[in-house]
Formats: structure tokens, C-alpha cells, sequence
């Protein structure tokens, strides 16, 4: 198996498809009822689903995390470690939330989070200095 996507189901998708195209720069390529489609520049699809619609596919009752979603985390790599300082200033001037400041860690990388609009995490980090 290859993991080929990965999806976030969502109470508000209009604000949340015009976080990830606008802000995080992702590219559309569905707009259904219910459903928005994103594809990366390597080919890895990226889903947003209203809540309503996956609960229809359940016969289990389904339950949501409530403010920061720490259950998980997209991770976004950028060139340089000046870039994720960057991208931190710039996602929160554009309505990320702020999470955690820049920080190069013991092991190499420099990361920094955010959260998107529903509190899910974001990672952005570098390996080069």
C-alpha cells in the first residue's frame, strides 16, 4: 500500500478551503457539495469533507476534537531555516494561529506551529541551515 492522501473533516469548508488555497498556497483541483479536493506539487491529494457528509457514512457514532487538535499535524518543508521563521510570520499575519515560535532543535531541524482556522496543527520546518 501507498498512502496516496489525507483528509480533514471540517465544520466550516468555505473558511477552511480558503485557508489552505490562499494562505498555506495549496491548489484546488475539486469543488464538489460538501467536498474540496488539493493536490501538492509532487502529487499527494489533501481533502477537506464537511462534517455532515462523513458522519453519513458511518453506522459509529464520530466525535471531534474541540480547540487544538493535537491528534495529529501537516508538516510543510521549506528550503532554509530562515524560511520557517518566514513562513511562521507570514501564516500568522495572514490568520494562522500562532502555536510554537521558531526554535532549531538538538537533532537538526528548525520548526515552528501554527494552527489552521479549526485548530489543527501545522508544521513548518528545515533541515538546512
Amino acid at each position: 500500500m501507498k498512502l496516496g492522501a489525507i483528509g480533514f473533516f471540517v465544520e466550516n469548508l468555505d473558511l477552511m478551503v480558503k485557508f489552505y488555497r490562499d494562505v498555506m498556497n495549496m491548489k484546488q483541483n475539486i469543488d464538489i457539495d460538501g467536498f474540496a479536493g488539493f493536490i501538492t506539487e509532487d502529487g499527494f491529494f489533501f481533502n477537506l469533507c464537511t462534517r455532515g457528509e462523513r458522519e453519513n457514512l458511518s453506522s459509529i457514532p464520530i466525535s471531534y476534537p474541540k480547540g487544538l487538535n493535537g491528534t495529529m499535524e501537516l508538516s510543510f518543508g521549506v528550503p532554509k531555516y530562515e524560511d520557517v521563521d518566514m513562513e511562521y510570520e507570514r501564516l500568522i499575519k495572514a490568520g494562522a494561529k500562532p502555536v510554537s515560535k521558531p526554535v532549531t532543535k538538538p537533532y537538526g531541524l528548525r520548526e515552528a506551529y501554527v494552527a489552521d482556522p479549526e485548530g489543527n496543527l501545522i508544521e513548518i520546518v528545515s533541515s538546512n541551515e
